[in-house]
């Protein structure tokens, strides 16, 4: 195509010239990498390039939202709306949370202690303990547990707690400090110095958080607070315990 254009000139010398560089500079061929099919095939998740907004919410609720199925969704908002009203929501129970499958009733446990809905979890994990499939789980029992005594709900968590010994399962360290710390918020420190006792019990060695907690919150009872310390110690010869002045707590 060049070559006939420049052929067309009024002034052929220059016409000749022209064609006679185009003949002679060979085309480069573009530097293309040894496997450009892998290159291709990998694509930039790290840098999203994208000019409009699609609608969709962002933030985990919508990461978690892709893997729960409609069904699952349908029931979670269900149940959000009708939890004021006990009886909708006992009729909305029998009607549709019943006919689940397996894997998404366990979806909705999970996005409603996600959502910290935790009287609908309590209801639900009621549901699958019901179930002709549920095993004991500790894993079910420790989410649940954690979700509700995070939220000082220590009550529905003891009966959840009873239930999981009676099953003889025992909980994780990190089911034992949150626990711990809920009694100590909720102004119980009988009930976290039971549940300290239980820790020992454990076939699991303890760890080091839970004596932490304890600690700190026991520290306007002395008593409790030394007998602690004098188990840690023993568990611990390594770490150290800080005292404050007792002058802070206005102990003699």
């Amino acid at each position: 195509m060049a070559t006939r254009a420049f052929s067309r000139l009024k002034h052929p010398f220059l016409a000749s010239i022209l064609i006679r560089n185009l003949r002679i500079v060979p085309i480069r061929e573009p530097s293309l990498p040894v496997k450009p099919e892998v290159l291709a095939l990998v694509p930039d998740y790290c840098k999203p390039f994208r000019l409009y907004h699609d609608g969709r919410p962002r933030g985990p609720l919508w990461r978690g939202k892709k893997l729960i199925g409609k069904e699952a969704l349908f029931v979670i908002l269900g149940l959000k709306r009708f939890k004021d009203n006990e009886e909708k929501l006992e009729k909305f129970m029998k009607t549709h949370v019943l006919r689940l499958l397996k894997m998404d009733i366990i979806a909705v446990l999970c996005e409603l202690e996600r959502q910290e809905e935790v009287a609908l979890a309590f209801k639900m994990f009621r549901v699958i303990q019901k179930q002709d499939w549920y095993k004991p789980d500790v894993y079910l029992y420790k989410d649940l547990i954690i979700a509700l005594a995070r939220r000082q709900k220590m009550d529905d968590a003891m009966q959840l707690w009873e239930d999981m010994r009676k099953e003889d399962l025992f909980p994780d360290s990190q089911t034992y400090t949150e626990v711990i710390r809920g009694f100590l918020k909720y102004g119980s420190p009988a009930d976290a110095m039971n549940i300290y006792e239980d820790m020992k019990k454990s076939p699991d060695p303890p760890d080091e958080l839970p004596f932490r907690i304890l600690l700190k919150g026991l520290l306007p009872h002395p008593l409790l607070r030394n007998k602690v310390k004098q188990d840690f110690e023993e568990l611990f010869p390594e770490r150290h315990v800080y005292d404050p002045p007792e002058e802070i707590f206005g102990r003699c």
